[in-house]
């Protein structure tokens, strides 16, 4: 079993060794920084995407809080509406009633007051009309009396005599 990769020479080992150093010097010079150039930069992109992230969220919350507070606000103004609403109908209601009622104790007084002119009016004319008829039977009851010359300047003379002491 001599099979020169199981067991190697001495020469072979000492080549392996400097190939393996001569790698691991190229490596070390140009590519090791790469990478770990690549790690730190992968790192930092992480951090930065966290950061930004937990920036985010905080954002958010605020957000939320400051919805919550414009919604409380919102429904704060919409109570405030509604109540000065049913305010502002009440005191619509109240001025209607008020004014009706006045309305109404105007309509009466103004019934009232056409209700004693036109009582007054029948009053007026009744009065007339029984000074019309007592004329008229007055006249009718001294045409009757003064019929006779003699009665006509009795009455006459009595008339004056009346007329006089008054």
């Amino acid at each position: 079993m001599n099979n020169p990769l199981v067991s190697p020479g001495l020469g072979v080992i000492v080549w392996m060794l400097v190939a393996f150093g001569i790698l691991a010097f190229i490596l070390m010079k140009w590519g090791w920084p790469v990478v770990l150039k690549a790690l730190n930069d992968r790192e930092k992109a992480i951090n930065d995407q966290l950061n930004a992230a937990e920036k985010v969220k905080q954002q958010m919350a605020e957000l939320k809080a400051d919805n919550e507070k414009l919604l409380n606000e919102a429904k704060m103004q919409r109570d405030e509406i509604l109540r000065n609403a049913r305010l502002t109908g009440e005191q619509l209601i109240e001025d209607a009633r008020q004014k009706a009622t006045v309305e109404a104790d105007r309509i009466v007084e103004n019934a009232r007051e056409n209700i004693n002119y036109e009582k007054l009016k029948a009053m007026h004319d009744l009065k007339n009309q029984i000074a019309s008829l007592s004329i008229e039977i007055a006249e009718k009851l001294i045409k009757q009396e003064l019929s006779d010359k003699q009665k006509a300047n009795d009455f006459i003379a009595g008339e004056l005599e009346r007329a006089k002491l008054n």
